[in-house]
């Protein structure tokens, strides 16, 4: 079996003390993200498990995209990756 090197680490410790690793990721072909997908490739990112630039590559998405997320749950929580609740997050 190969196992690809990489940079980043394979597990991460998050604050409240559970583990976020590669396997708990959605898988690269996603086409429908609900907001759990979402929270967790951004929590990837926030904690190392990801570079931006990784997650964008493997999940097709555009950099601004992905900082949209970011800045959702930076300002909101993750409540704000819900697609019903994009109207009430948004920023005018």
């Amino acid at each position: 079996m190969y196992i690809r090197k990489s940079d980043w680490p394979n597990v991460v410790r998050l604050p409240d003390g559970s583990y976020l690793s590669r396997s708990d990721l959605p898988p690269p072909d996603t086409r429908r993200w609900v907001a759990s997908r979402k929270a967790a490739v951004v929590r990837a990112v926030r904690y190392g498990l990801l570079s931006q630039d990784e997650a964008c590559a493997r999940y097709d998405l555009s950099p601004e995209e992905l900082t949209s997320w970011r800045e959702a749950v930076a300002s909101h929580g993750e409540a704000a990756l819900k697609t019903t609740s994009l109207q009430k997050y948004r920023q005018l």
